[in-house]
């Protein structure tokens, strides 16, 4: 792990967003993070994946990709920041290579609905979900069937991330009151008592209270991103250490990239869906090289860490 470096801190913020901006052809799905001076880099997208099921959400899997300006997959220009007129909220749930998608998750959907022929699925499963939650009915009116994509309750809700460059905090300065003269008249016991209870203060107090005043100014940070920044951490148990960040196949050493907070959780509705999933901090280290991968994915690496029941 390579050594942090000081630099400005990037925050993101959930902000809602209408579905034709979340699906447009280059609305980055991912946290996108290109690298200037680099043309190999130009599109660049970090992939987080989490399960939604709690016996295996610790099971987070990351991936990186990027590709130079002229590729074949987006456009040389940059995307219009206005709707196309005639989708309004609709999201067609078809790639222009004319492959079909799930119309529970997105996935590709090789399985059609074997009586109407217009709903798409990944698996048996979504189809029977899709089935229960409403196309049951649409499928008898093929008319009436349109391209929106139904809400399941199956995936998290999607938001678009909004940055800010985070302003330096100030620690605050607290004048510290002489009390030798109160410890003095009471007597030596009180002093040896006051000694006892400092040095009982834990290193996991200090750390939290870190956390908690880093992020002060802008409670409702989802994420912080400063490529070879060091990390602030929620607790003082499970920091890794050097030899707990794998290097990248490459041979490069891997950085922190950013870090996903708790805050998150908030906007991701769990309860909503009847599952629980829970983190303190996830911190997601790439290849310092970023190294170049043509058009494919590396998998890169995410460091979990819970909130402690001392917090």
């Amino acid at each position: 792990m390579a050594a942090a470096r000081a630099g400005p801190v990037e925050l993101g913020f959930a902000e809602s967003a209408p579905a034709w901006r979340l699906r447009s052809e280059q609305f980055p799905s991912k946290v996108y993070a290109p690298l200037p001076g680099r043309a190999d880099a130009f599109h660049r997208g970090i992939f987080l994946f989490c399960c939604r099921e709690p016996p295996c959400c610790a099971g987070l899997r990351v991936f990186r990709n990027q590709l130079p300006r002229k590729n074949d997959f987006y456009s040389y220009e940059p995307p219009s920041e206005n709707p196309p007129p005639e989708t309004g909220e609709s999201v067609c749930l078809q790639l222009k290579s004319g492959a079909h998608l799930c119309r529970v998750c997105g996935c590709l959907g090789p399985k059609t609905c074997s009586r109407c022929h217009k709903a798409y699925y990944c698996s048996k499963e979504h189809q029977t979900l899709d089935w229960r939650l409403g196309h049951k009915q649409t499928c008898a009116q093929p008319d009436h069937f349109d391209h929106i994509i139904p809400d399941h309750n199956f995936l998290f809700p999607e938001f678009e991330i909004l940055i800010e460059t985070e302003e330096e905090i100030m620690p605050e300065v607290v004048e510290k009151e002489d009390y030798s003269e109160i410890t003095g008249s009471m007597g030596e016991a009180l002093e040896e008592e006051l000694d006892s209870m400092a040095k009982h203060e834990s290193g996991e107090d200090t750390i939290f209270q870190k956390f908690k005043t880093q992020i002060a100014l802008e409670p409702e940070q989802i994420l912080r991103y400063g490529r070879g920044i060091a990390p602030i951490w929620i607790s003082g148990e499970n920091i890794p250490q050097e030899k707990d960040i794998p290097d990248c196949p490459c041979g490069a050493k891997r950085i922190l990239e950013f870090q996903v907070m708790p805050q998150l959780l908030n906007y991701l509705k769990a309860d909503r869906l009847g599952k629980s999933i829970d983190w303190g901090i996830l911190a997601v280290f790439t290849c310092a090289e970023s190294c170049s991968l043509g058009t494919g994915y590396t998998e890169e690496f995410v460091w979990k860490q819970d909130v402690t029941d001392t917090l």
